[in-house]
């Protein structure tokens, strides 16, 4: 991956709500995000892209936040010699509390726009975490944002959990029905698992966990092979599926299996699976419980279905 490339990826993301203006009393975090930092000047939180703007001066600090598997890859872009349409370009350590870091800095030219541009590249093994932070500031506002208030924000760069609330409003659904059950952890690629229980190990404790992805089959028989080897892709032990139905779900096409599993202590499991499809894309929702307690848990599981709403974003 060259080092443009990953500066595009980093212009890429959800979108953002709004901040205080000026240096902030403390780090402020976009939605979403591990990492936050002290927004100087007139930036604020990007409705564009997961990071900050000053959208009249056109400075940006796009954020890219990734697990600590990502770090050798963008390293090695970031000290590759080949780094198209920039110029000047200097490396330098630049230490952080909570992990090292490596601070590119340059100038390049967009268009007709010529800008001075910062790269910090910094990764906390423990905590499973890379950082990206990319910064552009045209000339014409360097005025504002020189170096020395660029690299005082980025010092201020900070690490935290994110709160739940916070990753469930970036996903593309709602729940707006658990029925009883907690969410246990929000997936990185858009999906969610709820469960009950006194702890989060799901192994013999109901649970569901619904997501997305893209591809929907259009035809009825492609959508019934489909759906049933998705589940028979689950990893669950035993499995063997036992009846499906052709059926509406909140008023598009969906189908439904049944099946039975067993759990790592060898109790019997009941299964549904019910899979929404759309244009160009479907939703997978999974319920699993103890076969002892599936009647009730069956009517848990669909009111949770009927719950989900398009998250509009």
């Amino acid at each position: 991956m060259s080092f443009r490339s990953l500066a595009f990826v980093l212009a890429l993301g959800a979108g953002m709500l709004a901040a205080a203006p000026g240096f902030a009393a403390g780090p402020v975090f976009p939605p979403g995000l591990r990492v936050g930092l002290e927004p100087p000047g007139d930036l604020r939180p990007s409705y564009r892209f997961p990071g900050f703007e000053d959208r009249d001066r056109s400075v940006a600090v796009a954020i890219l936040d990734l697990p600590a598997a990502a770090f050798p890859e963008l390293n090695r872009a970031l000290q590759s010699d080949d780094q198209k349409g920039l110029v000047d370009v200097k490396r330098e350590t630049f230490p952080l509390p909570w992990g090292a870091g490596t601070l590119l800095t340059a100038r390049g030219q967009i268009n007709d726009q010529k800008l001075h541009k910062w790269v910090l590249l910094a990764a906390a093994i423990d905590k499973d975490l890379t950082v990206m932070i990319n910064v552009e500031v045209p000339d014409a506002a360097t005025n504002v944002y020189s170096d020395a208030v660029i690299r005082k924000a980025l010092a201020s760069a900070v690490v935290r959990s994110t709160p739940i609330d916070e990753q469930l409003g970036l996903l593309p659904f709602k729940l707006s029905e658990l029925a009883g059950f907690r969410v246990n952890k929000v997936l990185p690629a858009g999906g969610v698992i709820i469960t009950e229980g006194p702890n989060d190990d799901s192994g013999d404790q109901p649970y569901m966990i619904v997501s997305v992805g893209s591809g929907s089959p259009e035809q009825p028989n492609d959508r019934v092979n489909f759906a049933r080897d998705l589940l028979l892709s689950s990893p669950l032990r035993n499995l063997s599926l036992q009846q499906g139905d052709t059926m509406r779900i909140s008023g598009v096409p969906g189908y439904e299996i049944r099946g039975e599993a067993k759990s790592p202590t060898d109790k019997l499991l009941s299964v549904v699976q019910w899979v929404r499809f759309g244009t160009g894309g479907f939703m997978r929702i999974v319920g699993v419980g103890p076969k002892d307690n599936w009647d009730s848990l069956f009517t848990r599981f669909r009111a949770v279905r009927d719950g989900i709403e398009s998250q509009q974003r």
